[in-house]
């Protein structure tokens, strides 16, 4: 009996980026402001924080969403899904890529967000109880459910494939990056729109996180508040923005002409079953996904330039971290170049790992590796071969790769 031949693998490629940030809004306004090393953390504008024990944040500065959005639907969407559609216009101009009734079905969409519309929660229950239950708006729920970035996303666009999202924290945009390159490798789709975006930096959001102890509380110096593998780091830094990027199958990309920023050539994801807030000690569910991600890609530690670390500025997570990259790279760790943009940015919560993997994107295509700022006395339990202050040229050997989260890109 013959034996059944099976597809050859399919690769995917990144061809569009799209980032809104504490930065910048748009991709190279981002980029351009990160290499610089500017920073995006500043006092809160968004409400009065005078009696919080946090009030800055890294907020999306002079967002003006009728740019993005038609202004009657504004109201429909809470401020996440405004950077969601923000980011992914970006993403699909530079993509280049067209959606039309002959390809809608084999387009699919994959955002999430790790909350919400926070805001829209927070106005709308003030209204019910100031007003009662008439008061509240009709738009609520579409403005809210974290679903809905997707959605208006493929609503904006005509995409009709595969429509989801996920809500995992901060990993969420890592997973609908991981999880979209899983949809076109099965054959669902050619091209997927896929990322994450956040909107947090909100009264209730602020108030919680600070309770949890997560937050910095260096009010006098906010600009250098967020300080990864810093001695003196006391907590995260909350950020708000969106990152999209734009997979396609090769031969769908090749064939339109597109211009190809990376190949996207492994993933992976998993839990260290330890607790909600604390990673255990030394770090062993991100070295396992690190390492996990390199056995997708077929790869090994030594053929890997450059990492973009999760390292939010909290004691514990940093250091935790810092031991599974040394753990998981072995000896090539001491040539492997690390940074944290969140010294930047701050932390995008649901947003964080699609932006950073975008910008990871943009660290293969220019060949050059962001800065961490704000090291001053750098903790020795964290020695890592950081770029600090200012990016550096990255060295490609013949079979780069990079990981970002839990997601392996390679330049192409």
């Amino acid at each position: 009996m013959k034996g059944i031949e099976l597809e050859p693998e399919r690769r995917i490629v990144v061809t569009g980026v799209g980032l809104v940030s504490p930065v910048g809004i748009g991709t190279e306004e981002t980029w351009e402001a990160l290499l610089r090393g500017d920073s995006g953390i500043a006092p809160i504008t968004l409400f009065d924080a005078s009696r919080f024990a946090c009030r800055f944040a890294g907020e999306v500065k002079s967002f003006t969403p009728e740019t993005y959005v038609d202004r009657k639907d504004i109201k429909k969407m809470g401020r996440f899904i405004q950077f969601a559609m923000a980011a992914s216009e970006f993403a699909l101009t530079q993509a280049g890529l067209q959606i039309t009734p002959e390809n809608a079905e084999r387009v699919g969409v994959y955002v999430g967000s790790g909350i919400g519309a926070f805001e829209v929660i927070e106005r709308e229950h003030a209204k019910l109880l100031t007003g009662g239950p008439d008061r509240v708006s009709p738009f609520f729920i579409n403005a809210t459910i974290a679903n809905l970035a997707s959605g208006q996303i493929s609503i904006k666009y005509g995409a009709t494939g595969p429509n989801l999202t996920c809500s995992t924290a901060c990993t969420t945009g890592a997973h609908g990056i991981g999880e979209a390159w899983h949809i076109i490798r099965r054959g669902d789709a050619d091209a997927m729109i896929c990322g994450g975006s956040e909107a947090a930096v909100t009264p209730l959001s602020v108030a919680g996180f600070a309770a949890m102890r997560a937050l910095s509380t260096n009010n006098e110096n906010a600009v250098r508040a967020s300080r990864p593998w810093d001695c003196e780091r006391d907590g995260f830094v909350v950020g708000e923005g969106a990152g999209v990027l734009v997979l396609e199958e090769l031969t769908h990309a090749t064939r339109r002409g597109a211009t190809i920023l990376a190949e996207l050539v492994g993933y992976a994801a998993n839990s260290d079953a330890f607790h909600t807030n604390a990673p255990p000690e030394d770090g062993r569910g991100v070295r396992r996904v690190m390492e996990l991600a390199m056995k997708s890609a077929g790869i090994n530690p030594s053929q890997v330039q450059y990492l973009n670390a999760h390292a939010t500025s909290t004691p514990l997570g940093d250091r935790a971290e810092a031991q599974a990259i040394l753990d998981a790279f072995g000896d090539h760790a001491s040539t492997l170049l690390v940074s944290s943009t969140k010294s930047m940015t701050g932390h995008l919560l649901g947003g964080a790992g699609s932006l950073e993997a975008g910008i990871t994107v943009l660290a293969l295509r220019d060949q050059t590796a962001p800065p961490t700022t704000n090291i001053d006395h750098l903790d020795e339990s964290c020695r890592l071969n950081l770029v600090r202050d200012k990016g550096v040229a990255i060295v490609w050997n013949t079979r780069c790769r990079t990981h970002s989260a839990s997601v392996a890109l390679t330049h192409r």
